[in-house]
Formats: structure tokens, sequence, C-alpha cells
């Protein structure tokens, strides 16, 4: 029997962070997925504030300077409405501080850049939930330089020795991730160019970036396989269709583009 399709929308602001290895695991599961440029397009659409499914990917700007950049507003308010309704949704690197923000909680810079490839530390919470997988220590992509206080209500399920609130859980569908589980190894090169000022600034070899990239690239596609597919299955086995009901009844869903394509 064929998969039933549904719409994820994936909010991106630069081209080069995209959903990455996240998106074959997407159309296995079954979702259509469309992008939705944070800084042009329409967060205010309807098929964007109804998609079945919204993930927030990471960017080189902080939740902090919405005055330069108005639609981090837009997105917060987008987060706010969605969380509150507990539909299915994941923050990425700046779009878990965005779903932190939006939860009523400071987003600020931690003092110390984490860049690099490395493991992190699960709480009781964590090692049952979808990142279970990493609890022998698999290396992740740390990339990022700002932090956040824990959402009141929200489960703390991974921290490192730089960032304590690495990862957290909220409600039955939403998920947000400081660390970059989605990025695809071999797309990093991308990275390297469009963070090179980052990267001197931080001190961070490029050379030996790329070396231990190479090293987890052979992991990187069973752990986001085991993530995500782990965290889409507990979506599917919850009770997700009356809350989809219910949100479709408040904002109308509008078509979404074929899979992969920019959503106007």
């Amino acid at each position: 029997m064929p998969v039933p399709r549904r719409s994820a929308v994936a909010i991106r602001h630069v081209a080069f962070e995209d959903l990455g290895l996240l998106a074959p695991i997407l159309d296995s599961a079954g979702w259509d997925v469309s992008y939705c440029e944070a800084a042009i397009d329409d967060l205010a659409a309807a098929s964007v504030a109804a998609a079945d499914l919204l993930v927030v990917l990471g960017g080189p700007i902080g939740v902090y300077d919405a005055e330069d950049f108005p639609f981090l507003q837009r997105e917060i308010e987008l987060l706010e409405h969605r969380l509150a309704r507990d539909l299915p949704t994941l923050g990425i690197c700046l779009g878990a501080q965005l779903m932190a923000r939006a939860l009523g909680q400071a987003v600020y810079p931690s003092g110390a850049k984490e860049i690099g490839w490395g493991p992190v530390s699960l709480t009781e919470a964590g090692t049952a939930s979808c990142l279970g997988a990493l609890a022998g220590g698999a290396p992740v992509l740390h990339w990022h330089g700002d932090t956040f206080d824990l959402p009141g209500g929200a489960a703390l399920l991974a921290s490192t020795a730089i960032c304590k609130h690495q990862a957290f859980g909220f409600g039955k569908h939403g998920l947000g991730l400081q660390f970059h589980i989605e990025a695809d190894p071999g797309r990093l090169e991308h990275w390297y160019v469009g963070h090179a000022i980052e990267l001197a600034s931080a001190g961070v070899s490029i050379p030996d970036l790329r070396a231990a990239t190479a090293d987890a690239a052979q992991g990187a596609r069973t752990v986001a396989e085991a993530v995500f597919g782990r965290w889409l299955r507990d979506i599917d086995g919850s009770n997700l269709r009356p809350a989809l009901s219910g949100a479709a009844g408040e904002i109308c869903c509008g078509g979404l583009a074929a899979q992969g394509k920019h959503h106007q």
C-alpha cells in the first residue's frame, strides 16, 4: 500500500544550510517538502502555518538580530502558533533558538564558539527519545555561538561541556536541536566557504575540520536515519491527526509545491 503523502515546509535562511540528509528520510516516510526562504517569502502564508510538519533550519544570524532582519520576528510568531497547538515542529541550530524564544526564553551569545564534530551527553529523557542513537558517543556537527534558556515545560535531552542546552523536546511534537544531524558531509565545502569569516575569527582550521568531516562521514547518514526516522515514527504514532484537524479549522492549508521546490 502506498505511503500517504503529507506536507512539510522547511524554512531556510541561507541556501547551503538545507535539509541535507533529512530530505531523503522525509521523502521515504511520505512527506512532500517545500522550501520557504525566510528573508523573501511570505511566512504568513496559510500553507506554511498549517503544514503537517515545519522544519526551521540554521543560519549565520542571531535571534536578537530582529531589528536588522525583521523576518525573524515573523518566524517567532509562526512558531508561537505551532507550538501552542503542539503541531510537529523541528528547529535546528537557529531554528531551535527561535523555538526557545517563541516559548518565552532568552537567546544570547554563549561566550564561546562550538564548531566541529563531537559527541553530546544525553539526559535520561534524551536516552529514551529519538536521540538514543547518540548514546554511544557518535559524533555530530556543532556549529554555533549562541545559546538559550531552557523553556518552561521542555525536556532537556542533550548537553556538552560548552553548551548545556543542546537539545530539547516540547510537547509531543516539538524538537529543538543545536547541532546539525541533518548536515550532509559531502556538501560541507559550501559551509566552509559561506562561513569562512566565522571560521577564521574562531581560529578553526578548515583542513582539520575537513579531515574530521571525512572521518565522521560514514556514520553521519546512519545517525540521521536513526534519529530522524525514530522522530517521524513517534509523530505518526501519536495523536497527530486530531491535532492537525484542529489546526486546519483555524488556518486553511494551501497547496504546497512538489518536493524540494521553492515555496512562495
